[in-house]
């Protein structure tokens, strides 16, 4: 798998945190708008890159049991993920002002970050060469775009939020596909 494609998985995964970020960030009041970015960045970037180091080792486990199909279960992982992004997406939400405790903070990032676990399964059917730098690419992509996305929550409001999704959800179909195509008709 390319650096690329890590890359490109990164900012599919961190879309969901980007949705909350900018739902915070919408939220934000006075001079706290980059204490607030920090504080969801820190912790969404930290749970994006650690699910999927948890999924990995749970997947290496197995790998052997089901090397036969490892694409297919890699590209039903993505493209499921992906599809859910997109239903979610289209279910709109209202948005709740609430202070951000920690015990909140920690919760919203399990919550966005569970689609990582199963990026991280994947990864170990894939033979990463390396899932150290994977991680940690998942883990700054998300917490820059988290970190972006408090502030463009402030200035653009609600419009992005649902677009956000989408995309992410799209890019994770993609690379899916990508993998399957790869593993089916060019090895």
């Amino acid at each position: 798998m390319t650096l690329l494609s890590v890359l490109m998985i990164g900012i599919g995964l961190s879309m969901d945190a980007f949705a909350v970020a900018v739902a915070k960030g919408m939220c934000t009041r006075g001079g706290k708008t980059i204490t607030t970015a920090l504080y969801l960045a820190f912790f969404f970037g930290l749970f994006q890159a650690m699910m999927p180091t948890i999924g990995y080792f749970a997947g290496i486990y197995f790998s052997d049991l089901i090397a036969s199909i490892d694409h297919w279960i890699a590209f039903l992982l993505l493209a499921g993920i992906g599809i859910n992004m997109m239903r979610e997406a289209k279910a709109e939400e209202e948005t709740v002002c609430e202070p951000l405790y920690l015990k909140q903070v920690i919760i919203l990032a399990i919550a966005t970050s569970i689609d990582a676990l199963a990026i991280g399964i994947s990864f170990a059917f894939l033979k990463l060469d390396s899932i150290w730098s994977a991680v940690a690419m998942i883990g700054i992509t998300t917490f820059l775009l988290s970190f972006i996305a408090v502030f463009l929550g402030k200035w653009l409001g609600s419009y992005i939020e649902k677009y956000a999704q989408i995309f992410g959800g799209i890019v994770l179909i993609v690379i899916g596909l990508k993998i399957l195509v790869e593993h089916l008709f060019l090895s």
